[in-house]
């Protein structure tokens, strides 16, 4: 697997587990338990994550010539809690190098 799927990869990987933690960890914490820091700081890491998720996919499918579709399915899928993860699976189906 070429390093920048890898990166690709496993940034998604990790934007997935922070929309995770946002969602299941910091939203509970501030509305059942009034602490609204709690997403906030989880908030802004899963931004930036998203962000560099983001950039890395076009970035990927600029280098690798793929038709427009991939990234956008990569980006919708890190907006949706599991799609990351789900579409793991076809990243890997994505990159030739792998046999």
């Amino acid at each position: 697997m070429t390093p920048g799927m890898r990166r690709l990869r496993l940034l998604g990987l990790i934007e997935g587990t922070s929309t995770l933690l946002l969602f299941g960890v910091a939203m509970p914490l501030k509305y059942a338990w009034g602490m609204p820091l709690a997403v906030r700081i989880v908030g802004s890491v899963h931004g930036a994550l998203f962000v560099a998720f983001c950039l890395a996919a076009v970035v990927v499918a600029a280098r690798r010539r793929w038709p427009a579709t991939r990234p956008l399915a990569l980006i919708a899928a890190a907006i949706v809690p599991f799609g990351p993860f789900v579409l793991d699976r076809r990243l890997r189906s994505w990159d030739p190098s792998v046999g």
